[in-house]
């Protein structure tokens, strides 16, 4: 399917987007079509009541038949809001600090990019958290109307995300995933991510 099939196929921003990526990882047609089986019918008028059920399930079809290597990098490509202020925010922490650890300071003080914090652990990752500690319940930004956890595999476009402007901001190439999510744990954990530096 080309993009414009996609689009057509798929109304729903968040269902097109997964279907583009597992089109652009070269995944089998059949094993495409089982994992979006129903995502054509999902109105984005129609609530996220109704995409978050979908997406659920479709979670559930990326597990059962992708190996983790492949699902984790087609989740993390369907990352969003990757330009704009945020971009241009994190492209200038990495051309105006010149080194790891203060660029590190300066993306901590980001929080449209990166939320509450970004710090470097005692093992050497860098762990990014959308919210403070203690919080008694935690709210995802991304399906606020889910009502129920979502596998923590969904949340690898967040993870995406947050590689995408920490690789900018730290002007070097990290990888990482997800840790926690506020989706994933019905509100009692908050998002976390942790990175390495590869390059």
């Amino acid at each position: 399917m080309t993009k414009v099939e996609l689009r057509a196929t798929y109304t729903e921003g968040r269902i097109r987007r997964l279907a583009e990526q597992l089109h652009r990882a070269k995944v089998p047609a059949q094993t495409f079509a089982a994992i979006m089986a129903g995502g054509e019918a999902i109105d984005p008028k129609g609530g996220d009541e109704h995409v978050a059920a979908w997406l659920a399930g479709a979670m559930d079809r990326l597990e059962a038949l992708l190996d983790e290597p492949t699902r984790v990098c087609v989740r993390q490509g369907c990352a969003c809001c990757l330009g704009g202020k945020r971009g241009q925010i994190s492209r200038d922490i990495g051309l105006q600090h010149d080194t790891l650890e203060a660029r590190i300071a300066a993306a901590n003080e980001a929080r449209f990019v990166f939320g509450h914090s970004v710090q470097r652990l005692a093992d050497g990752q860098i762990e990014v958290s959308f919210f403070p500690a203690g919080l008694e319940h935690h709210r995802c930004p991304c399906l606020p109307h889910g009502d129920k956890p979502q596998s923590l595999t969904y949340c690898e476009c967040c993870a995406g995300h947050v590689k995408h402007h920490l690789s900018r901001a730290l002007a070097t190439p990290v990888q990482g995933r997800v840790v926690a999510s506020a989706l994933a744990s019905g509100g009692r954990e908050g998002c976390r991510f942790r990175f390495e530096v590869v390059g």
